[in-house]
C-alpha cells in the first residue's frame, strides 16, 4: 500500500545544499517505487574510473528532498572515496526514503528492496549498489532478484556478505596512523578513545580497540547497546555528550553531519577519526577544526574499507589475505594526507581531496 507523504518543508541544512550547490553528477534518477509508493533516489555523481559502486540507504527523512540531499552528498563522498583508495569504480548512491514515523512491515521492505532493483536496472549498468545503513546482505539477495548491479549478496547465496568487518579494519588502521602522527608510535594501549554509535561498524571497532587495551568510553541511541559498553567495561555517556568526553581521539561511527561549528567548538579531544560518511556538517568545518588544532582523518579516506572488500572479493579468485593487506593501506593514506596538509598549509580535507581528484584527472 502505498504510504502518503507528510506536508514538510526542507530543513535549513537541505536547502542550503540545494540552493547553493549545484550538481556535478552524471545522473539523478527520482522514482516513485511501483510496489512500496516510496520515494527513491539514484544518484550516480562519476563513472570516469568505472562502474558507479555505493550502498543502499534506507533510511527517514522529514521531505523527500532531505533525501535527495543526502544522496547527492553521499554519491559525491563515494567518487573521492573510491578514488583515493585507488579502485576503478566510480560514486554513486541510492536512497529510499521513509516518511518520519513509519515503520516497515518486512513485506513492505521487500517491496522497497524491489523497487530499488528496477531503478538500478534502468540506468543500464551505470551504477552498482550494495548495503549501508538500513539495509543488508539479506536485502540485496531481493534486490538481486531484479538487477545484475548488485553486490555484498550473503554467502550462502553465492554472495562476498556484509562489508562491516573490512570498514571497521580499515578505520582502525586510520586510528593507528593518527595515533602515530600525535604521539610518536602506534600503541593504543591506554589510550582513551570516545566511539559514538555501535551498529555493525562502531561495535566492531570497539571490540577492536579492547583488544588492544584502549580505553574506551561508548554511546549509541540504540539503549540496548549499553550490554555492549558493559562487556568491554567501557564507560557509557549519554549520546549529546559525548563529543564533550575529554579524551585522546573521538570517533563518529553513526550518521553524518556530526562535526558542526557548536560541537567543533566543545571538543576535548587531539583527534577525530571516524566510520561516519560525511562527517563535516559543512565543508568550513574542517578549516575550523585545523583552527582547534584537532586532527581531521577524512571519512571519505578512513571508511574506504567496505568498499575495497566489495570491489576486490567480487572478483574471480579473490584472495581474502591480499584484500585485508590492501584494507590496511588505509593507514599509508591517511598518514599520505596528514604529511601533504602539513607541507601544504592546507586542510586534511583539501589534501585528500587533491589526492582522489589527481587519480580522476590522471583518467580523463
Amino acid at each position: 500500500m502505498p504510504l502518503a507523504h507528510p506536508a514538510t518543508t526542507p530543513d535549513a541544512a537541505t536547502a542550503h545544499i540545494l540552493a547553493e550547490e549545484t550538481p556535478d553528477h552524471e545522473r539523478i534518477l527520482v522514482t516513485t517505487g511501483a510496489r512500496s509508493g516510496l520515494t527513491i533516489i539514484v544518484a550516480v555523481h562519476s563513472t570516469r574510473l568505472g562502474q558507479a559502486l555505493g550502498g543502499a540507504r534506507l533510511w527517514h527523512y522529514d521531505h523527500w528532498t532531505d533525501a535527495l540531499a543526502d544522496a547527492l552528498r553521499l554519491s559525491r563522498a563515494m567518487t573521492l572515496k573510491n578514488a583515493a583508495a585507488g579502485l576503478a569504480r566510480g560514486g554513486g548512491k541510492s536512497v529510499i526514503r521513509v516518511p518520519r514515523g513509519v515503520t516497515l512491515t518486512a513485506d513492505e521492505r521487500v517491496a522497497a528492496m524491489r523497487d530499488l532493483g528496477d531503478a538500478v536496472e534502468s540506468l543500464g549498468g551505470a551504477y552498482m549498489t550494495a548495503e549501508d545503513v538500513g539495509t543488508s546482505a539479506e536485502l540485496m539477495a531481493v534486490v538481486a532478484e531484479r538487477t545484475e548491479h548488485v553486490c555484498g549478496l550473503p554467502p550462502e547465496q553465492g554472495g562476498v556478505g556484509e562489508p562491516a568487518d573490512a570498514t571497521a579494519a580499515g578505520v582502525l588502521a586510520g586510528i593507528r596512523a593518527t595515533v602515530a602522527e600525535l604521539f610518536g608510535d602506534a600503541d593504543l594501549s591506554g589510550r582513551h578513545l570516545v566511539i559514538s554509535g555501535l551498529g555493525q561498524v562502531g561495535g566492531r571497532l570497539a571490540r577492536a580497540l579492547a583488544a588492544e587495551g584502549a580505553r574506551l568510553t561508548v554511546t549509541d541511541v540504540v539503549d540496548a547497546r549499553r550490554e555492549l559498553a558493559a562487556e568491554l567495561d567501557a564507560d557509557w555517556v549519554a549520546p549529546e555528550d559525548a563529543h564533550r568526553v575529554e579524551a585522546d581521539l573521538f570517533v563518529p561511527c553513526g550518521l553524518g553531519g556530526v562535526l558542526s561549528a557548536e560541537v567543533i567548538g566543545e571538543l576535548r579531544v587531539r583527534a577525530v577519526v571516524g566510520a561516519a560518511n560525511n562527517q563535516l556538517a559543512r565543508r568550513e568545518s574542517a578549516s575550523l577544526l585545523a583552527e582547534r588544532g584537532i586532527l581531521w582523518a577524512p571519512d571519505f579516506v578512513v571508511n574506504a574499507g567496505g568498499v575495497i572488500y566489495l570491489d576486490l572479493a567480487s572478483e574471480p579468485d579473490a584472495d581474502q589475505a591480499a584484500i585485508d593487506a590492501r584494507v590496511a593501506t588505509i593507514g599509508d593514506t591517511v598518514r599520505a594526507v596528514y604529511r601533504e596538509a602539513a607541507a601544504s598549509g592546507t586542510t586534511t580535507l583539501a589534501a585528500a581531496e587533491r589526492l582522489a581528484r589527481g587519480r580522476l584527472d590522471r583518467a580523463r
